[in-house]
C-alpha cells in the first residue's frame, strides 16, 4: 500500500467519522428536545405518504407532497425557528470533551443524602423547592442569569436557600456534582397542552428545563408536601424519599440514565 492510498483511506475514514459524530450529536439532542421530536415524526408521516402515492400512483396526493417537500425547507426554518435554535443551543452546551466532573460512589452518596435531607426539612416546614441536577447538558445559560453561589451541597444550605423568607427562595437551585452552582434560577416552563392546569410554576418549570436537557429536576410542592421528579419532558408525580433517592442514585450514576417508564408517569393532578 503506497503512501497516497493510505493518505486517502486516512481521508474517507476521517469524513465519515466526522459525518457519524455529526449525526450522533444531532440524535442525541433530538432525544432531549420533545418538541423537535414531534417535527421530526410529522415529516416521517409525509415521506411515508409520499412514498404510498408514488407507489399506489396516487396523482393529487402525490402533487401536494411534491409541493409540500418543495418548500418545507423554508417553511420549517420560519415556523419552527425557536425550536431549531434551541436544539442548536442545546448541541452547543453538551460538553463534547467530557469536562464535566465525575463523582466518587461516597461522594454522589453524601450529595444524595443530603439533597433527600433537605426535601425531608423541607418537607415538614410545609416550603416548596426546584432543585435541578446537571447531567451531561450544559446549564450554564441558566447559571449565568442567576446568583452565583459555588457551594457544597449540605442539607443546612438548601433548606435556608428555600426558606420563605429568603430573598433568593423563588426560583430554583442549579447543582452540578457535589456543588450548589447558583439559586433564584429562573427556568423556561412547558407549554404542554396536556398538563394539568392545577400543576404550579414550579412543576411547569422542571417539565420546561427537562424538555430542553437531560437534567433530573425534583420538584416539592409547597401546598401538598408532595415529591415529584421530572426527566426527558415526563413527570413522575407523588413518589415517597426513598424513591426519591433510588431514582438519584440510578439517575448520577456514571454509566447508568434514570429511565421513567410511560406505564409510571402518573396521570393524578396535584389537589
Amino acid at each position: 500500500m503506497t503512501i497516497d492510498s493510505m493518505l486517502e483511506l486516512a481521508r474517507k475514514l476521517i469524513d465519515v467519522l466526522l459525518v457519524w459524530g455529526m449525526l450522533y450529536y444531532v440524535l442525541k439532542s433530538l432525544r432531549k428536545n420533545v418538541k423537535m421530536i414531534l417535527l421530526f415524526k410529522g415529516i416521517l408521516v409525509i415521506l411515508i405518504v409520499k412514498i404510498i402515492s408514488d407507489w399506489l400512483d396516487l396523482v393529487t396526493i402525490g402533487y401536494l407532497i411534491d409541493y409540500i417537500v418543495e418548500w418545507a425547507p423554508l417553511a420549517l426554518i420560519v415556523i419552527f425557528q425557536p425550536e431549531i435554535r434551541d436544539a442548536l443551543e442545546q448541541l452547543g452546551r453538551t460538553k463534547i470533551l467530557g469536562s464535566k466532573k465525575t463523582l466518587s460512589s461516597s461522594e454522589r452518596e453524601r450529595t444524595i443524602n443530603e439533597i433527600a435531607l433537605a426535601i425531608d426539612s423541607l418537607r415538614r416546614q410545609k416550603m416548596g423547592a426546584l432543585i435541578v441536577l446537571e447531567r451531561e447538558t450544559s446549564l450554564a445559560d441558566y447559571i449565568a442569569n442567576s446568583q452565583k453561589i459555588y457551594a457544597e451541597v449540605t442539607n443546612p444550605l438548601l433548606t435556608a436557600i428555600f426558606f420563605v423568607n429568603n430573598p433568593l427562595h423563588d426560583g430554583g437551585v442549579i447543582i452540578q456534582g457535589d456543588q450548589i452552582a447558583c439559586a433564584n434560577t429562573v427556568f423556561p416552563t412547558s407549554d404542554n397542552i396536556n398538563l394539568s392546569k392545577r400543576l404550579g410554576t414550579r412543576h411547569r418549570a422542571a417539565l420546561g428545563i427537562s424538555e430542553q436537557t437531560d437534567c433530573i429536576a425534583i420538584i416539592l410542592s409547597e401546598e401538598t408536601g408532595r415529591i415529584s421528579i421530572a426527566i426527558g419532558g415526563k413527570l413522575l408525580y407523588n413518589i415517597s424519599l426513598d424513591e426519591l433517592k433510588i431514582r438519584l442514585i440510578e439517575g448520577l450514576a456514571p454509566t447508568k440514565k434514570l429511565l421513567v417508564d410511560d406505564e409510571e408517569v402518573s396521570t393524578r393532578e396535584e389537589d
